[in-house]
């Protein structure tokens, strides 16, 4: 953003307030690549909070699910097999695989959603008698294209769907992934085998 384009904006011209919108912007921007993520990650969570600013609920919630699914697979890849990671089909967002992050020592705590008390009963849930814990129940819905539970009821229309529908999960999911990278990064620094990138 360019100064006359924030003067013209705000209607007014001031040249600290147009460097602090600037570095704001920029680290919101660059926040993602600065942690201990790599390329094969952190751009999935780039690319969501691009989306997300831009009111691209959709898009944003779907690459911030990715994001956090990509991050757990690669980093329990990384751990049982340092020098050559293989990503399992099979091992995909799930409750077991959250309970095998756990195991691992992963922070896994931080996917809980806020409120979510129930979260550690739900990832202990048997087989039989399985409930996913939200993330894992959010992720099926949308990767799977079930948008019905996300329509919104409008008086004299009925039941309608708009990307704006999905605007209080993408900014659940943006303050969710935001403490998650930030625990894996952590997480992968201490790690030394993880701190370098396959």
């Amino acid at each position: 953003m360019s100064i006359e384009m924030f003067q013209s904006e705000t209607g007014e011209f001031s040249e600290e307030e147009f460097i602090a919108q600037t570095r704001a912007e920029w680290e919101e921007q660059a926040y993602y690549t600065q942690l201990n993520l790599g390329a094969e990650l952190h751009w999935f969570f780039t690319q969501a909070a691009d989306a997300h600013r831009k009111g691209l609920y959709i898009s944003a919630c779907t690459s911030f699910l990715i994001g956090i699914e990509a991050s757990l697979r690669l980093t329990l890849a990384l751990i049982d097999s340092p020098n050559k990671p293989i990503l399992s089909p099979e091992k995909t967002l799930s409750n077991r695989l959250i309970k095998t992050a756990r195991t691992n020592g992963l922070p896994v705590e931080l996917l809980a959603f806020e409120g979510e008390h129930d979260f550690d009963a739900k990832l202990a849930s048997s087989p039989k008698q399985k409930v996913n814990v939200e993330l894992v129940r959010l992720r099926h819905d949308l990767c799977h294209g079930n948008f019905l539970s996300y329509h919104q009821k409008i008086p004299e229309i009925g039941e309608i769907f708009t990307p704006e529908c999905m605007r209080e999960t993408s900014e659940k999911l943006y303050t969710l992934s935001k403490r998650w990278a930030k625990a894996l990064s952590d997480f992968r620094n201490h790690h030394t085998m993880l701190s370098k990138q396959p």
